[in-house]
């Protein structure tokens, strides 16, 4: 299927010639491409249009998770009848293996996996072997280590109406690539009744019933995973593929040949370490190596089975491992956001090669890793850098040739931007915060620290100010409903760090506050300044003001008549991390018209279903808010049915009934 973008706006302003511009480097051939777009100026429309025009997968680099939330919203809106994935990390907590050789204090891994989050990686690696037209938005966690692409999809189980297989060969199928049997179906499990077995996927909303005629399937459903019921028009599938539970799989012959050499390599690596006199680190080493091997013999799963990738993926010492990247077919389009790949291999490293060192794992741990740069950009097909402030690696990579979107299509100017003193920065700010509140428009502020951050919001919520805080502590689906409460005006201020820099599109901010902005440090430097001010570029009242006692110049130029961003506030990842506690008023006219219409107790039990009916479909599309409007009506119904106010047939009731 092509790409086909869906939008109520056309190219305006720079965008057609940056569209066409850069359409003519991808068919030329050319591996690094610049677009250089002003805050405001429409650069994820543009890459929308030249993913369709190019039609070829594009995956979409962004430099953390709540940027890369914002794109994939704006990217499902742009490609609603093709896919449009998101590959982030999947930890809610995370705290890695590591040990403290001064203290003696070993730190074992502990991690607290967020289920929605695996699902949509999961997803995004079934789309990319399903189909072409698929939009990848990913943030770094695309270059850490992933399980082999040939064996995730080698194993993959493909259920065919009349297959000739057995009930035991089936079930077996589904243990090897690790989904679970329970009596409770969740994702990643499947339940047996006698000869129907249903399986709920790791990668999707809805299960899948099989029905076995002796040695045969007989039929293929699917079915609501809570309900059991079967879902309308999917009563007869022909074929359903089944996916891995989870990327590091593998069949049994490979995981025996990775026993064999993981066995090999410990009691190559004892020795070492007894000849260098280290006999407490080698005895170490060889007790935890044998249990886990004992457990991939057992179950085929160990924790912290991703240390011994190198041997499970049949990989040399020091080649790269797999990753998101060997998912995407070859001639993938990617876009950056930002060049910032270069640290993640030094410092995971560096953690690793304590834990070999004193017996805590082989030296096969250090090749579970993310890519080098070097290996990061051999990977690369075909680039093109986004960024209102290109640094000098893209520049230099795209030859100094630059694409430039500086005129925004709603005809916005740069934010007018004023210095003021350090000193009474705080109070100073208080009066300017109290002035945007009675507008009804939004402000963000920057601090040095998380710990300034939390303190600075917290005394402004103690004097009656609405004010949250927003930083890398925060997790990540909390950190979206942040950012639409703060569009929708639950609150007034947000005060972050470095997640207020670079994409963030919020058209309600009229104010940006830098606080110490003259203080030295990569997040006062000129680039960071710069994007945290773009903040206010898409509000027609923008205002940047910097509290710094050192003063710099500021140029702008104006001859367009502006107007500010409209754009909708729902976001699609926000409405599943607050699914569970939304409230909607009830539309009390509609609810009394509908009550005024029942006369009798058969067409009240009927409105009920009805609306029940409609309230599981709302919800079944995530459109929570609809759900919760529907169910706070079916409640107010049978509320006013018990107090007696509708204008019920009455019937004589039976004697035993009566109170």
């Amino acid at each position: 299927m092509k790409f086909k973008l869906h939008s109520n706006y056309q190219p305006r302003g720079d965008q057609p010639a940056a569209i066409d511009q850069l359409y003519g480097g991808v068919e030329a051939g050319e591996k690094h491409q610049v677009l250089l777009g002003v805050t405001g100026s429409g650069k994820t429309f543009t890459m929308a249009k030249l993913i369709e025009q190019a039609d070829r997968p594009a995956l979409v680099l962004a430099h953390n998770k709540t940027l890369a939330a914002q794109l994939y919203h704006e990217f499902k809106g742009f490609f609603p009848e093709n896919a449009v994935e998101y590959f982030v990390s999947y930890y809610d907590f995370y705290q890695p293996e590591a040990y403290v050789p001064s203290a003696d204090i070993y730190i074992d891994k502990e991690a607290t996996i967020n289920d929605e989050l695996d699902k949509l990686r999961m997803s995004a690696t079934r789309s990319l072997f399903e189909r072409r037209d698929v939009v990848i938005v990913a943030s770094v966690s695309c270059i850490y280590g992933l399980g082999s692409p040939e064996a995730y999809y080698g194993m993959l189980v493909m259920l065919e109406k009349g297959q000739q297989t057995s009930r035991e060969a089936l079930l077996r199928k589904l243990v090897d690539i690790q989904y679970d049997r329970s009596e409770d179906l969740r994702r990643g499990t499947f339940r047996v009744r006698g000869d129907m077995i249903e399986i709920y996927p790791t990668y999707e909303d809805q299960g899948y019933r099989i029905e076995m005629w002796g040695d045969q399937i007989d039929a293929l459903r699917q079915i609501d995973p809570l309900t059991g019921e079967v879902r309308a028009g999917q009563e007869d599938l022909s074929r359903v593929p089944i996916y891995p539970k989870t990327h590091y799989v593998m069949p049994q012959e490979q995981r025996d040949r990775a026993i064999v050499s993981i066995q090999e390599e410990l009691w190559w690596w004892k020795k070492e370490m007894e000849k260098q006199g280290k006999f407490v680190e080698a005895q170490r080493v060889a007790q935890r190596t044998m249990f886990d091997i004992e457990m991939m013999r057992t179950i085929g799963y160990c924790h912290g089975i991703e240390n011994y990738s190198r041997h499970l993926s049949g990989r040399l010492p020091g080649e790269a491992p797999p990753t998101l990247l060997d998912y995407v077919p070859q001639d993938y389009l990617m876009f950056m956001t930002v060049g910032q790949v270069r640290g993640m291999f030094n410092g995971d490293r560096a953690r690793k090669q304590t834990l070999v060192d004193y017996g805590f794992r082989m030296p096969s741990a250090l090749d579970n890793r993310p890519l080098t740069f070097e290996e990061f950009e051999h990977r690369i097909n075909q680039v093109v850098y986004v960024s209102a402030t290109p640094g000098p690696y893209e520049l230099t990579k795209a030859g100094g040739v630059v694409v430039e979107q500086v005129i925004r299509p709603t005809g916005l100017v740069d934010p007018q931007v004023e210095i003021r003193p350090v000193k009474g920065q705080v109070d100073d700010l208080l009066e300017e915060i109290r002035v945007r509140a009675e507008k009804n428009e939004r402000v963000l502020v920057t601090t040095l620290t998380k710990r300034m951050a939390e303190d600075l919001s917290e005394y402004f919520t103690e004097i009656g100010v609405r004010c949250r805080y927003l930083h890398s502590e925060v997790e990540t689906l909390d950190r979206i409903k942040i950012l639409r409460d703060l569009r929708r005006g639950e609150f007034d201020v947000l005060i972050g760090i470095n997640l207020l820099r670079e994409g963030l599109d919020l058209p309600e901010v009229s104010l940006v506050a830098i606080l110490d902005a003259d203080k030295e440090g990569f997040l006062r430097s000129n680039r960071s300044l710069t994007q945290t001010a773009g903040r206010a570029a898409r509000n027609i009242n923008g205002r940047v003001i910097f509290y710094a006692d050192k003063i710099t110049v500021y140029n702008k130029e104006n001859n367009i008549t502006p107007m500010s961003i409209i754009k909708s506030v729902d976001m699609e990842l926000a409405r599943i991390v607050e699914a569970d506690y939304v409230t909607v008023p009830v539309d009390d006219a509609t609810l009394d018209a509908a009550a005024a219409n029942i006369k009798s107790e058969q067409q009240l039990a009927e409105m009920l279903q009805q609306l029940e009916t409609q309230m599981r479909e709302a919800a079944k599309k995530f459109e929570f808010e609809k759900a919760a409007q529907l169910r706070d009506r079916i409640r107010s119904l049978k509320q006013k049915d018990v107090a007696g106010l509708f204008s019920v047939e009455a019937t004589p009731a039976p004697a035993e009934r009566a109170d």
